[in-house]
């Protein structure tokens, strides 16, 4: 069944089961933890009561797959983004389309908020990243035209500062105020896939197609650590929430923690049948969780890498996994 499975965070066990009729492409927990939101290969947009697994409102207008989502910082709205090339914002409370943001000219892969909520970084397979006024819908500029298709991009916590990172290999740092690139960060053979700032904004971490992660120094733009040890491409990382430990996803079906000070493995946690997509820290730190081409959820106790729980029931690859912000339930979406 095409759905979005919720399990309890605590016991492990599966709370409800969501059923869809599209493919899941991204889910996203609002901040206060109420409200999941789900973008569907149907080109819509889904808001589900998370206490109940309740239907609260359909979201229409893209005419294209939807493949990320995300909350504003208050949750009061929710921005999408599609492969038919646009960006939308909605009121998350009555499901009303605010803006259509029109600009790019091929599929938008990614969109996050600032920390302040008033402006949008969108990401696009047409080589650009755009910065949007989530206040007027309009486009304040465009930061980046580069040589090959932009996959990821992130706010600095302080909201001043926006990293991407494309297909070319090369992570680039830019003045959002300005739109100027302020450093590019330099060292991969292949793409990069996914890039990450630690929640104290200190360093920023990417993963490659070559099958390295690097962490950086965010202010200098030096190389601090490059990590090697898997034997494909990494897809997915992500900072435990007190920056000391990162975790990376790969295609090799491993999930490697390693150490932010010095780069060293601690641990690498096997299981995974297939390419690892998505990796997520329980907020408290402890528990992570991978979602997998094996089409399966695996647990695992980040203190020792010890397995907790296989969570089964997607029939195609997960994509998404995302712990609630109270850290009690986790939401695994699937595009099967």
């Amino acid at each position: 069944s095409l759905g979005i499975y919720l399990y309890d965070a605590e016991t492990l066990e599966e709370v409800r089961f969501i059923q869809t009729d599209a493919r899941v492409g991204s889910v996203a927990f609002s901040p206060d933890g109420q409200t999941l939101a789900s973008g569907l290969g149907n080109g819509t947009v889904r808001l589900w009561r998370v206490a109940n697994g309740a239907l609260l409102r359909t979201l229409e207008g893209h005419t294209d797959s939807v493949w990320s989502v995300a909350f504003s910082p208050s949750g009061h709205l929710l921005a999408s983004a599609s492969w038919d090339k646009t960006v939308k914002i909605w009121y998350a409370a009555t499901g009303q389309e605010v803006y259509t943001l029109s600009g790019h000219t091929d599929r938008v892969f990614r969109v996050a908020f600032s920390p302040d909520g008033y402006q949008i970084a969108s990401a696009s397979l047409d080589r650009t990243v755009k910065i949007w006024d989530t206040t007027t819908g309009q486009e304040l500029r465009t930061l980046s035209r580069d040589i090959e298709p932009i996959m990821s991009v992130a706010f600095l916590p302080d909201g001043h500062t926006l990293a991407s990172a494309s297909l070319n290999g090369m992570v680039k740092i830019w003045d959002v105020a300005t739109g100027q690139e302020q450093r590019t960060l330099r060292g991969y053979t292949g793409w990069v896939y996914d890039v990450v700032f630690s929640p104290d904004g200190r360093f920023l971490a990417s993963a490659s197609w070559d099958g390295t992660v690097e962490i950086w120094d965010a202010a200098t733009a030096q190389k601090l650590h490059t990590m090697s040890g898997h034997t494909a491409s990494v897809c997915s990382v992500a900072f435990s929430p007190d920056g000391q430990t990162l975790a990376s996803g790969s295609d090799d079906g491993a999930v490697r923690l390693w150490r932010v000070s010095d780069g060293a493995l601690l641990r690498t946690l096997e299981g995974h049948t297939d390419w690892v997509s998505s990796v997520a820290f329980s907020p408290d730190g402890q528990t992570l969780a991978s979602g997998s081409g094996d089409k399966t959820v695996r647990l695992w106790r980040v203190s020792d890498g010890a397995p907790l729980r296989t969570l089964e029931g997607h029939t195609a690859w997960v994509s998404s996994v995302a712990f609630s912000p109270d850290g009690q339930t986790l939401a695994s979406g699937s595009w099967d």
